[in-house]
């Protein structure tokens, strides 16, 4: 079986493969800093008059709140926090005063605030060493409900939070079972709970708040993954995603009352999410498909897709109703621009734009599109992924290239904006994006594929994916390395230490070395996933298969010794330390580790 066997979306990218040469383009190089500058927006909840969102973005280095008119012109900053971001998160219903969420100093420990229209912020989840999540709005919004660790910091309870008097609150659920609460009805009666048991298998219950009672909505045998999605504004249906009974997810709806169960919206990707708009006059149904954002959107009553617009050269990934349901505020980006604010009136008309967050400096024309590209893997297994190709690489002028292992383990590399892809590509490096076996968005099947298997399976994969790029005749054979983070900077130290005569260098971005001392310092509030994380990395049973690097006769003859972790401070003003553990990797004599944290041969 020939290696590197490519299927491909986009032809052109390999037209000098067939007797007709591309000529190369040269571009002007950007610096990092000029890709570290753009701007990153979130948010987007409509005012009770529909005339303003409620946003935040970076532009003065740290995340903060503003009111965008709709109907265009300058933003109004509504905070001015110089060190800890602020995440907007609605609106109240008859008033401009605003929910937002905001950590201490990067702690990760996420408190909900409420600022009033004089700018007087009130914390409303006060404590130390607690974690507060909004859980979303009573169909009136005279309520809202938010879920809390400060009882035990392993489970999250939920209270009902008023929206006047004092915001006074009253726990309507207690969590003694360690289930994930999930979304709740309007009127906050029903509360979805998931229960994690592996990372491909879960099951999801319905509990009635007044009678108490719980409902078991996914009853099966075998592996199957099921998350609640919505509840009909009338709360007679809970919308849920579920695999039973096939490789991809697909969305149902079930009855309360009878238990019956209807199939909504089937593809042969995974649905991702569904949402009914505030009015419930729209279902809104995002579909991975093919690393892409497949966004539909369907009359809730008779599930007819409603027409709804393109953006040119852009995926919208996400959407949010006015609450009359006449407006819709939608995110869109490209692999040339960064994720922007578009609005339409749901009666016609052109997008308009809110917000331009790519770097002015910048000229999109001059970074490139992705691709998709498939390649048959050391077994045979299809392995799709994301190949970005400079506008400089050539038969004639082959260029080095690199390939991105993403985070996870169970991450997918998507099509999208990625300033630091990007900033490679313009600087000449061929990025190819993998999905090795263990990515999620391919079925169930394909996402187990490297359970315990770390450092096995999927880096075959990407040891095999070096021969794909070879053969696509624009890369350098001589030059090809390995970069990824997390789950993907592990990727990277395992080729370094089990694959060492594979790639010229790697980079490794703040990459778990050690998965014991990983599963041993996960956060409390993760009790929930712990077995899962044991389940997907073999946890303590792993550990001594993959000691042995080396034949027992042959000694390392190099060992890579202390603080693997990348500590920086992000542009929100976060300090982020991944995997702060010491730990001890072999590294075969042929590599070196400098100290700009890249390991050359």
């Amino acid at each position: 079986m020939k290696l590197g066997k490519i299927l491909l979306v986009s032809v052109p990218v390999f037209a000098g493969l067939h007797g007709c040469e591309v000529v190369p383009r040269e571009v002007p190089q950007y610096s990092i800093e000029d890709f570290l500058k753009n701007t990153s927006y979130g948010g987007g909840d409509f005012s009770p008059d529909g005339s303003k969102l409620l946003v935040h973005h970076d532009a003065s280095g740290v995340f903060n709140a503003y009111a965008v008119p709709v109907g265009g012109g300058e933003p109004t900053q509504l905070t001015t926090s110089t060190e800890d971001a602020v995440l907007t998160v609605s609106y109240f219903g008859d008033d401009e005063r605003f929910l937002y969420t905001s950590d201490q100093g990067g702690n990760e420990l996420n408190h909900l605030y409420v600022q009033d229209a004089n700018g007087d912020v009130t914390d409303l989840t006060p404590g130390d060493n607690l974690k507060a999540q909004f859980s979303g709005w009573s169909s009136d919004r005279s309520s809202f409900f938010v879920a809390t660790n400060e009882r035990d910091p392993r489970f999250f309870d939920v209270y009902r939070y008023q929206a006047a008097d004092g915001y006074q609150r009253e726990m309507i659920f207690q969590n003694d079972d360690g289930h994930f609460p999930g979304v709740l009805s309007d009127d906050g009666r029903y509360i979805t709970l998931i229960a994690v048991r592996t990372t491909n298998d879960s099951d999801l219950y319905v509990q009635n708040l007044v009678t108490g009672e719980r409902t078991h909505i996914t009853p099966h045998e075998g592996d199957v993954s099921s998350s609640p999605n919505d509840f009909s504004s009338d709360g007679r249906y809970l919308y849920y995603t579920t695999n039973q009974d096939g490789e991809y997810q697909r969305l149902f709806r079930y009855e309360l009352q009878s238990g019956d169960k209807e199939e909504m919206v089937a593809s042969e990707w995974d649905v991702m999410y569904a949402g009914l708009s505030r009015g419930g006059k729209y279902l809104t149904v995002g579909i991975n498909a093919d690393a892409r954002t497949d966004l539909r959107v369907y009359d809730a009553e008779t599930m007819e897709l409603v027409p709804f617009p393109e953006i040119p050269g852009a995926n919208v990934t996400s959407v949010r109703f006015s609450a009359d349901d006449a407006q819709v505020a939608m995110y869109a980006s490209g692999s040339r621009f960064p994720s922007d604010i578009f609005v339409q009136s749901m009666d016609g008309g052109e997008p308009r734009r809110l917000s331009n967050s790519l770097n002015e400096n910048i000229d999109s024309e001059n970074l490139v599109d992705a691709t998709i590209a498939r390649f048959e893997s050391y077994d045979g297994l299809e392995i799709p992924g994301v190949l970005y190709k400079p506008h400089q690489a050539t038969s004639s002028t082959p260029a080095p290239a690199l390939v991105w292992v993403h985070g996870g383990p169970g991450g997918q590399s998507r099509v999208g904006y990625s300033g630091l892809i990007q900033y490679l590509v313009n600087h000449g490096y061929v990025i190819y994006a993998i999905n090795n076996r263990g990515s999620s968005g391919y079925g169930k099947s394909f996402v187990a594929m490297d359970d315990q298997k770390h450092g096995e399976a999927d880096l075959k994969d990407v040891v095999a994916s070096k021969q794909m790029l070879i053969e696509t005749g624009y890369v350098d054979r001589d030059k090809i390395g390995i970069i990824g983070g997390s789950y993907g900077g592990y990727m990277v130290v395992a080729a370094l230490a089990f694959e060492p005569e594979v790639f010229e260098v790697g980079v490794d971005i703040f990459g778990v070395t050690n998965w014991l001392r990983t599963l041993e310092s996960i956060p409390p509030w993760w009790e929930g996933r712990r077995r899962t994380r044991q389940q997907c990395s073999g946890g303590v049973h792993r550990i001594p298969r993959r000691r042995p690097w080396l034949p027992e006769q042959e000694e390392p003859r190099a060992w890579l010794s202390g603080d693997l972790s990348v500590s920086r401070t992000t542009p929100t003003g976060r300090r982020n330390t991944h995997c702060d553990d010491r730990s001890t990797v072999a590294i075969s004599s042929v590599t070196s580790a400098s100290p700009d944290g890249v390991f050359r041969r």
